[in-house]
């Protein structure tokens, strides 16, 4: 008895005991064209992984001038904050010495 096998489940796994109509033959399949495909997938993961080296080291470059302007505008309000200090100061001084002068 012969048992006719399925797509899933030939009913042998030689390629030409096989029926006919479940392989079409060799000359009348179209060969893939796979030139360069595994280069061109490379390089667009290569680019890819570029892309996002790109972008972080923009973001980096981004918050460090964050930081720095941050920082530089922390010194000039310390600054400022010291200047009226010491105008303060040299006001108070002037004051003393005018009372001292004028006793």
């Amino acid at each position: 008895m012969s048992t006719i096998g399925t797509i899933d489940r030939p009913a042998t796994h030689d390629p030409m005991k096989q029926v006919p109509t479940m392989t079409p033959p060799v000359s009348e399949t179209p060969a893939p064209d796979t030139s360069g495909a595994p280069e061109a997938r490379q390089n667009r993961t290569r680019e890819m992984q570029l892309m996002q080296e790109a972008l972080a080291r923009a973001h980096m470059h981004d918050r460090l001038h964050e930081a720095e302007s941050e920082r530089q505008a922390v010194r000039l309000a310390a600054a400022r904050r010291m200047q009226r200090r010491a105008e303060r100061a040299s006001l108070r001084a002037r004051r003393a010495l005018a009372m001292a002068v004028m006793q």
